[in-house]
């Protein structure tokens, strides 16, 4: 059987070099995106069309011969199964329709598989088309950061909507979470059978709270989803993407049960070096402004951070998503770099 560099990892296998994605690897960076990006009426059409989700997912990977393709989809895609209005605008992002109590309690996950159809066959072309040598990532949003759209309406530098709202009205809340708890499990077991091989789960938005909502909002509900989509598929390899834990990063990763713990590029690697079990795998964690940037000091960064996680298990990515303005010629700096060619 062939191996998968990273599922091996994610096993706690140790690899002659890192195997190397990149989160929104497939993207506006790329010239042959924007072409077929140019062919949809909105993005969202896009995540929905499998034959063109398929091709834009593949374009890093023929590029630039990468481990992993990661679906390309949307964490928002599933506000838009359970009923939330969700669109897109140029310049600004994801809009929708704020959620109050009553809204809330008419989401209805009854239509979300039949929704999601699309994804979970761009998933399986995908699969069909991705050499076996290589892993394919599905992935969905964490409950709390999705929760900061539904409720805020947009994206947010403080999350103070939703967090004013968890606050003042703790049981809506509570309802919401679970709903999204429920629906991400259903989302990533599905993905998991049309023939992703890992999953990545993004709280995006952890570092924002206090301790006591990080418990209650993001390691419990990530604890959930761990244990849910096991319960369905044993052994489902997970990796938990909380950028911004700050303090919070080791609880998070002793206490959800993620196989692998993406980093963010404000962690040191001094810190994450020596903080975890030198058997737990690690993401991470360039900095995309480095990526943007290129030149000595990208190599320099670059080989700092495999030194730091050269005696355990250790995915290289970036510390957040690749930027629309990074230049194609710095990436294939950085996979070159990686894989030591």
């Amino acid at each position: 059987m062939t191996e998968k560099k990273i599922v091996e990892t994610l096993r706690g296998k140790r690899q002659s070099r890192p195997p190397v994605w990149f989160m929104r690897q497939a993207g506006r960076y790329l010239p042959e995106y924007r072409q077929v990006r140019a062919r949809t009426d909105d993005f969202l059409s896009l995540c929905y069309n499998p034959r063109l989700a398929r091709e834009v997912t593949m374009q890093p990977v023929r590029r630039f011969d990468l481990d992993a393709a990661i679906l390309f989809s949307d964490i928002l895609v599933i506000p838009d199964a359970l009923g939330q209005a969700v669109r897109f605008e140029e310049g600004t992002g994801p809009v929708l329709e704020p959620l109050d109590e009553e809204a809330i309690d008419r989401l209805d996950a009854s239509g979300m598989t039949m929704r999601l159809a699309p994804v979970f066959e761009t998933v399986a072309d995908i699969r069909a088309e991705l050499d076996r040598s290589k892993t394919l990532l599905g992935f969905c949003g964490a409950p709390w950061t999705v929760a900061t759209y539904m409720i805020g309406g947009r994206s947010s530098t403080d999350q103070a909507a939703t967090k004013r709202f968890a606050l003042e009205k703790p049981d809506a809340f509570n309802r919401l979470i679970s709903v999204l708890v429920e629906a991400s499990v259903d989302y990533l077991v599905a993905q998991l059978r049309a023939g992703a091989d890992v999953v990545q789960v993004f709280e995006s938005w952890a570092g924002n709270i206090d301790e006591e909502m990080f418990r209650a909002f993001v390691i419990a509900p990530n604890r959930r989803i761990v244990e849910g989509v096991r319960q369905s598929i044993a052994g489902a390899a997970m990796i938990g993407f909380p950028r911004g834990a700050g303090p919070h990063l080791i609880s998070f990763a002793e206490k959800t049960g993620y196989d692998a713990i993406g980093l963010d590029q404000t962690v040191p690697l001094a810190f994450a070096s020596t903080a975890f079990d030198a058997t737990k795998p690690l993401q991470g964690n360039l900095d995309p402004m480095r990526l943007v940037v290129g030149g000595a000091q990208l190599d320099r960064r670059i080989d700092e951070i495999i030194s730091a996680f050269s005696d355990r298990p250790h995915i290289f990515n970036l510390g957040h998503g690749i930027v629309p303005e990074t230049p194609i010629e710095h990436v294939e700096q950085m996979v070159a770099r990686v894989k030591g060619n």
